[in-house]
């Protein structure tokens, strides 16, 4: 009977999931010609900060139960995610083209802020002052990154010919809009939960172990408002919008949800997350932004390689799991 109500959360999870990505793809690209910004700065700020609940209600938790590695982890696993396994599906499916502006501003932003997390985790720890800076940068960066976007956008000749289409499109009322998004963003919480608790289960019925469960279904189960919006997104041919949410969900990630879980309660970390994940986070970050830099969008050929990227990850994972329980 407990397969039957597990399968049950399973499907209708997904349906949630694909449903919820549908309502915010088509809300959020509503609502940006309404207000005169592109689907990229729509995708950096609202999707990319919806999508991401999953990851700031973890890490905030794990926080104020003093789980520094959990809170942390969190936010590196679901970065490599973002790029790794999301960005290499969405460009095997269909290839990601990324706006020049794109990879003038964003690129080095995503590298950025990676590399931010430095200083802040040297010492092992957050304190409040630091998370304090974190949400401070944040802040300061999606400001600028809207102001910037709006000013490009108010110039017509300054936009590619697809842009330029964009705009001409008849927008939905500002109430639908609205509507759509706060519908889908709810749709899509409800059904990542739904589905990493069917799949959780049925997988632990199948004989599979915590450590490979929690390794598997629950790390890419937080990611997965990410990975259906984005590969809607694809579908839908909105690329800005999918590039916007991959970047923008790293960045809000990084700064957001480690700078309130640390104002929640300071916490301290292992040393691993000071060496080789820390890196592996930081060295995606790169390969993802010289892939877009080498061709002005992900190809297919650079999707494959990230997903291979990706499944080394998870046996570097695995590896480590292993080791460390001897």
């Amino acid at each position: 009977m407990n397969i039957i109500a597990d399968l049950t959360a399973l499907v209708f999870g997904i349906a949630l999931l694909l449903k919820g990505a549908d309502w915010l793809v088509e809300g959020s690209a509503s609502l940006a010609r309404r207000l005169g910004l592109s689907p990229l700065i729509i995708g950096l700020t609202i999707v990319a900060m919806g999508t991401s609940a999953p990851e700031t209600a973890t890490s905030i938790a794990a926080a104020l139960v003093g789980s520094g590695d959990i809170a942390v982890g969190n936010v590196y696993g679901s970065n490599i995610a973002n790029l790794a396994l999301i960005g290499g599906l969405c460009a095997v499916i269909r290839p990601i083209r990324v706006q020049p502006i794109s990879l003038r501003r964003d690129m080095p932003f995503l590298i950025g802020t990676a590399l931010l997390l430095w200083p802040f985790l040297k010492n092992g720890t957050i304190s409040r002052p630091a998370a304090f800076v974190l949400i401070l940068g944040f802040s300061g960066l999606m400001s600028f990154m809207v102001s910037s976007e709006k000013k490009r956008f108010s110039t017509v000749e300054d936009l590619s010919p697809e842009e330029k289409l964009y705009l001409q499109k008849a927008p939905k009322s500002l109430g639908l809009s609205l509507l759509l998004i706060l519908l889908g963003l709810p749709a899509l919480t409800f059904g990542a939960k739904l589905t990493i608790w069917g799949a959780s289960s049925i997988g632990r019925q199948a004989g599979l172990s915590e450590a490979v469960v929690g390794l598997t279904i629950v790390a890419v189960g937080t990611s997965l408002p990410e990975l259906i919006t984005s590969l809607v997104a694809s579908f839908k041919k909105q690329d800005d919008l999918s590039i916007g949410n991959l970047i923008g969900s790293n960045i809000f990630n990084t700064l957001f949800v480690i700078g309130t879980a640390g104002l929640a309660r300071p916490f301290a970390i292992s040393h691993r997350f000071l060496g080789s994940d820390y890196w592996i986070m930081v060295a995606v970050s790169i390969l993802f932004a010289c892939f877009a830099f080498a061709k002005d969008k992900i190809s297919r050929t650079a999707g494959i390689f990230l997903l291979a990227v990706y499944a080394a990850y998870l046996i570097y994972l695995l590896s480590s799991n292993r080791i460390e329980s001897l």
